[in-house]
């Protein structure tokens, strides 16, 4: 084919194949790697946004797909773009607690220092959802800031206390975050220290965890 022929998966005028798009984006959702493929070499492009602005590398990340977010990642897809929430990729792995998720994105590079609608990192909602797998590989694996206050006036330590359950997970939470530096007395708004968190709700374990640490 001469050099400068259209492709067969673009018009003469360079126009977007929305045909393309469309099979990306639907590919992503559903999470077939195959199909991601093909409808990137039909001419998709890789920052196609749904009527959410989700963008494949986001909807595949939300359906914890592995595989179709890699072959994103490794087309250019950008782990930063933000949808109409407020999430991004990068950001969403800290809901869903996926360490392989998270592994598939960090050769992008992305930003731990995007916030999310509540002004958090990835850190604190997998705090509060007790994904200690997750929370033991993102403090270790980035930079991501474990003193981070959200909007609330929260960090990644008060809400693993203020709204976990104490339980085994969360008091493994509870472990890494100290170990990778949490403020152990770093109050909310209100002045109430996680220990005190933790003692008003009957979580004795991750009290004794806190106080062996310096909790006050």
């Amino acid at each position: 084919m001469p050099e400068n022929t259209p492709s067969a998966s673009a018009s003469p005028s360079g126009a977007p194949n929305r045909a393309a798009d469309a099979a990306l984006l639907a590919a992503a959702r559903g999470g077939d790697a195959a199909r991601v493929r093909a409808a990137l070499a039909d001419g998709a492009r890789t920052e196609v946004r749904d009527g959410h602005r989700r963008t494949p590398l986001l909807l595949a990340v939300t359906g914890d797909h592995v595989a179709a977010a890699t072959v994103l990642v490794e087309a250019g897809a950008d782990p930063d773009a933000l949808d109409d929430r407020h999430d991004t990729p990068f950001l969403v792995t800290g809901v869903t607690g996926s360490v392989a998720m998270l592994d598939a994105l960090l050769p992008a590079h992305p930003d731990t220092t995007i916030t999310n609608r509540y002004g958090g990192v990835s850190v604190i909602p997998a705090s509060e959802r007790g994904h200690a797998d997750y929370v033991e590989a993102v403090l270790a694996r980035t930079d991501v800031d474990v003193n981070h206050v959200n909007d609330l006036g929260w960090t990644a330590l008060l809400e693993a206390v203020v709204l976990g359950d104490g339980g085994p997970a969360h008091q493994r939470v509870v472990r890494s975050l100290l170990a990778h530096g949490a403020d152990v007395n770093l109050p909310d708004r209100s002045g109430v220290t996680p220990l005190r968190h933790a003692v008003d709700r009957g979580q004795y374990e991750v009290a004794d965890q806190l106080r062996a640490a310096g909790g006050r």
